[in-house]
């Protein structure tokens, strides 16, 4: 049976687990996911697991935050004045924002701390610094992409 190698597009079934055991994702109840081996679609872990699993092998991998979504970095911390804020926008902490940079690109954001004049906003993935757990089951190869029900790349 075929290993999968670099180059070949695989599908995918997969939960995500954090520390706790919570789900942050899974493709369980949906299509696998599918991407090509070496494009860096999916992190660098995930995609590390994949190398030399056969169609219907299962594992459980732990991927550490360099492999995956890379440390918390304090310099993504900002702190804002409550007038950056959109007059339309009520910040929670919590809530999700889009950070339009001078360079016309936007981030996502999330709301950390409310002070009196002030908004913290976090920058980091929201699962930067966290040692991921994931279940994989390895549903199909296709070699070099030739073969295989296609589907949208994305990232877990």
């Amino acid at each position: 049976m075929a290993q999968a190698k670099k180059g070949d597009e695989v599908r995918v079934h997969y939960t995500g687990k954090l520390e706790d055991g919570t789900v942050f994702d899974t493709s369980a109840d949906g299509e696998p996911l599918s991407f090509t081996i070496g494009e860096n679609r999916v992190i660098p872990g995930f995609e590390q697991a994949v190398l030399g699993m056969e169609p219907g092998d299962s594992k459980t991998e732990e991927i550490e935050p360099d492999q995956a979504y890379g440390s918390h970095r304090e310099d993504m911390v900002m702190e804002l004045e409550k007038t950056q804020i959109p007059d339309e926008v009520d910040p929670e902490v919590g809530q999700q924002l889009q950070l339009r940079l001078d360079n016309g690109q936007t981030v996502p954001v999330l709301i950390t701390a409310l002070g009196e004049e002030t908004v913290e906003i976090d920058a980091n993935h929201p699962l930067a610094g966290r040692t991921l757990t994931f279940e994989i089951e390895l549903v199909d190869i296709s070699e070099n992409g030739e073969s295989g029900e296609g589907g949208n790349i994305v990232t877990p």
